[in-house]
């Protein structure tokens, strides 16, 4: 449902087209006389679309949509005249307007022009955060068992609409899984709206997401929609949940319950139909034990439980994801097409991650990229703090090609599962995702592993 604000110095025919969009659309709408109370509107309330007369005494329609240009007010407009000037018309559309009516055009058209112009701008939001998607620097790309058991596991979670929650550790792309949730959810074309929790002053917090009244506190000079409301049916992603202070958790916990917020000075509850999901680098159960975090609260997110895997657990995949990055980093920076040697990609393979993960490596393959001054990136190039920390194994040379890399990269996810499970095979098979026991110590047996 979409607020629309009309804006006509004839009374009657603004409240007429109120009616008949209310009618016909389900719209809620408002109604301003004259372009100033219009502009004051539009700062003052979260209007979704604005039917626009240009013919108004004082600040007459192109002058409302000039101030609007000037002031980033980004609502679409749709303006009408009843003088049969299409030049004017087409005028106000240079000016920024959407489209244009005709005062004697039927209702009919008047509603499919406002579901038009909203329909635009949610697709116009869909197209910048996909280009955004699209450029980020890393994504869920490998096939070592880890990926493929959690790339499994949110195809089964994404179509189910109940709340999810992704954790693992910083920088191992728990967004990205999120919006892999989005994507396969059926709500791929409905927003889709990222919150970083621990980034929000605790001042802001429940404003940020459930949206304020004027007036409702110092500074709150215009009505803003939060984020549960911008979601609309899309996906809500609440990253760092952890960070979220205890009140805000208990009113987060009400609007998950009743699936309805209340924006701060109002009373009326609005219906907020959007998927949740949820992340954290924390552990939660933890977290509930020191008293940080409600029991209640965990129990509604943890619906559905996603963990990532960190990139030291699924270090066969190393070699795409530099292969990626590499790509991506350069057309970034405008440069031909680096390549890797396999030295190099033995320093990365061989260091642990577990400061950043992904993020980290991203940060890696940049620094990589600036020092190469030629088109091929050697051992030399690759950062001190990693070359440092990275435990190259002496027997045999190292690898060399990429089939060697990854086979070293296969051997050690093996062997770190094994100690992680104190070299319990049935369970250690379990853990990585395996069919049985027997599978694993084929595996083992491959790489030269013998059970202790």
């Amino acid at each position: 449902m979409a607020t629309v604000l009309i804006v006509d110095d004839v009374p009657a025919m603004a409240e007429q087209y109120a009616y008949d969009l209310r009618r016909l659309s389900g719209h809620e709408t408002m109604v301003a006389s004259n372009g100033d109370a219009a502009l004051a509107t539009l700062t003052q309330e979260a209007v979704d679309c604005v039917i626009l007369d240009l013919e108004m005494p004082g600040k007459d329609g192109f002058e409302v949509l000039r101030l609007m240009r000037e002031r980033g007010l980004q609502v679409p407009v749709v303006v009408y005249t009843g003088t049969g000037s299409y030049d004017r018309c087409i005028q106000a559309i240079r000016l920024g307007a959407y489209s244009f009516i005709d005062k004697a055009d039927p209702v009919e058209r008047v509603a499919r022009e406002v579901e038009n112009a909203i329909e635009r701008r949610l697709l116009l939001a869909e197209v910048t955060e996909l280009r955004r998607y699209a450029a980020e620097d890393s994504s869920l790309r490998g096939g070592s068992p880890a990926m493929q058991k959690l790339k499994e596991a949110i195809a089964r979670v994404a179509p189910i609409p109940s709340t999810v929650l992704v954790v693992g550790e910083s920088g191992s792309g728990k967004e990205l899984v999120a919006r892999d949730v989005h994507r396969l959810s059926g709500r791929e074309r409905e927003p889709f709206i990222a919150i970083n929790c621990a980034a929000l002053p605790e001042s802001l917090v429940e404003s940020e997401l459930f949206g304020h009244e004027r007036g409702a506190f110092t500074g709150a000079h215009a009505t803003r929609k939060g984020a549960f409301e911008s979601a609309g049916k899309g996906t809500l992603f609440l990253d760092e949940i952890g960070e979220l202070p205890l009140p805000a958790q208990a009113k987060l916990l009400r609007v998950l319950e009743e699936r309805s917020v209340v924006r701060l000075g109002a009373t009326r509850p609005i219906p907020v139909p959007a998927r949740v999901i949820a992340a954290t680098n924390r552990e939660l159960a933890q977290e509930v034990a020191a008293g940080r975090f409600r029991q209640d609260l965990l129990f509604r997110l943890e619906v559905h439980l996603l963990r990532v895997p960190p990139l030291r657990d699924r270090l066969s995949d190393l070699p795409e994801l530099v292969d990626h990055l590499l790509g991506v980093t350069c057309e970034r920076f405008g440069m031909r097409r680096k390549s890797i040697t396999a030295g190099a990609l033995a320093l990365l393979a061989a260091y642990d991650w577990k400061r950043n993960n992904v993020r980290e490596l991203r940060n890696v393959v940049e620094r990589m990229v600036i020092a190469a001054d030629g088109g091929t990136i050697d051992a030399e190039q690759v950062p001190a703090d990693v070359a440092e920390n990275a435990s190259v194994p002496s027997s045999g040379g190292g690898a060399h090609t990429f089939l060697e890399l990854k086979a070293e990269a296969e051997r050690r996810i093996i062997v770190e599962a094994l100690e992680r499970n104190d070299w319990h095979i049935t369970r250690t098979a379990q853990a990585l995702g395996l069919a049985d026991h027997a599978s694993l110590l084929k595996i083992m047996r491959r790489h030269g592993v013998s059970s202790r």
